[in-house]
């Protein structure tokens, strides 16, 4: 009898996926990595510290800014965020409009109120404060209005014929890298799927780095932002179409994360660590900008339009499942990072990579164990799964090139260990509270 090839065995062990499957997203992912690199992506000017507002400020004004649009969220308006930004404009007479009706998973609708009222104010530019869903939402603006389009009409992959009008972003969590990638999510406004633009227009051109805007943050959304950027990392170190530049912000991303996610956890007036986690988020963007992300954000964007799971905590959620589904195709390169960031034990870089990877990936488990971020979903409803995977099997067969492509059905086994493990910890607590 022939020895199998992988494909083959692919297959006989996963029933519903078919070489056809595996053709067709192998060669999306070739081609997704030949635009990555042939077709030029900006980076953004990046300011970095305590007066990287000010600075950001000025090269808007120098780059000819008059009248600028401030898209931020009501919580951070109403906690007065934006004032860093809005104080400095007010001393350098530069004319603003502050529009904080960002919601998260931004969708079509609130996007097109953005829209409406830069254009209606005249504004030149946009500057963006907050987080990954208020930096999304003014890409699509900034890119509708250099357009004179509907944000509809850019969903896709290149659809802008023009650039966007000028866009700055203060990101107000370490979480997403939005500031540093192409692309932005807007969800629908009664699915609530979420919709992907790409255009490498639509990248910033410059983003401050603050840290003590961050400092404000609650320490429950420091931790689900800080596992978005660790999921950023690993996913990009993990993909097929990683390269010597991926590989080194990804890995310095996760490093950072590993060093400084649980120190500003603790104390979220940690400036060193709030920077650094900054950073961290930054380069976690410019990492998965060209190698692209994988399972963990396909099945987190599930859970997050079914279930109203914030995304940061549903990649926590399900990070670990992927890491072990990974582990035997990602063996040697999951070992190569621990032992370039230092994620093994004293002694042990010697030892086998497959003991390297269990040891990386106990230490992935610990870090959200550390962070008090519950690894379960309430509601699940097995009925849901069915539409749920495919909907993330698709995304990933168009969108991602991950070391090993699963079935729809692969994906449905790990929503079902999601709810078993949900449900027991459900019942566990109904039990801790009838003894109390």
């Amino acid at each position: 009898m022939k020895k199998q090839n992988s494909i083959t065995k692919l297959v006989n062990t996963n029933g519903l996926q078919n070489v056809g499957y595996l053709a067709v997203a192998k060669t999306r992912a070739k081609v997704l990595k030949a635009f990555a690199y042939v077709v030029p992506i900006r980076r953004p000017m990046l300011f970095v510290g305590e007066t990287s507002c000010d600075e950001l400020c000025d090269m808007a004004i120098n780059e000819g800014s008059t009248n600028i649009f401030i898209v931020t969220d009501a919580v951070l308006n109403k906690l007065g965020i934006p004032a860093k930004v809005t104080d400095y404009l007010d001393k350098k007479n530069i004319s603003y409009t502050v529009y904080d009706g960002i919601t998260p998973d931004p969708t079509f609708k609130v996007v097109e109120e953005g829209l409406r009222k830069s254009i209606d104010a005249k504004c030149d530019s946009i500057i963006a404060i907050g987080g990954g869903s208020v930096i999304d939402a003014a890409k699509m603006i900034a890119m509708s209005q250099g357009n004179n389009c509907k944000p509809k009409q850019l969903i896709g992959i290149l659809k802008a014929r023009k650039p966007s009008v000028p866009l700055y972003c203060v990101p107000t969590t370490a979480g997403t890298g939005s500031e540093a990638t192409l692309g932005a999510v807007v969800s629908d406004d009664k699915t609530h799927q979420k919709a992907l633009s790409i255009d490498p227009r639509m990248v910033p051109l410059a983003a401050a780095i603050d840290p003590v805007i961050m400092k404000g943050m609650p320490a429950h959304i420091t931790a689900d932002t800080g596992i978005d950027v660790l999921t950023h990392a690993l996913e990009a170190w993990m993909s097929v179409n990683a390269s010597v530049e991926t590989d080194y912000y990804a890995a310095s991303a996760a490093k950072a994360v590993m060093q400084y996610l649980p120190l500003v956890y603790k104390d979220g007036g940690n400036l060193k660590a709030r920077e650094e986690m900054g950073i961290a988020a930054h380069y976690g963007g410019i990492a998965f900008n060209k190698a692209g992300l994988g399972y963990v954000h396909a099945i987190a964007h599930q859970l997050g339009a079914y279930y109203s799971i914030p995304h940061g905590r549903a990649n926590a959620i399900v990070l670990p499942y992927i890491l072990d589904v990974n582990r035997k195709a990602s063996q040697k390169r999951l070992a190569e990072l621990a032992r370039k960031t230092g994620m093994v034990q004293a002694g042990q870089a010697s030892s086998s990579d497959s003991d390297i990877t269990d040891h990386l990936i106990a230490q992935v488990r610990d870090l959200i164990a550390t962070l008090n971020i519950e690894p379960t979903v309430k509601g699940m409803k097995t009925s849901d799964f069915d539409s749920m995977a495919k909907a993330a099997a698709k995304e990933v067969s168009d969108t991602y090139a991950v070391p090993m492509y699963m079935p729809a059905s692969g994906i449905k086994d790990i929503l079902t260990k999601i709810k078993q493990a949900s449900d027991e910890r459900a019942d566990k607590d109904k039990s801790s509270d009838k003894v109390a």
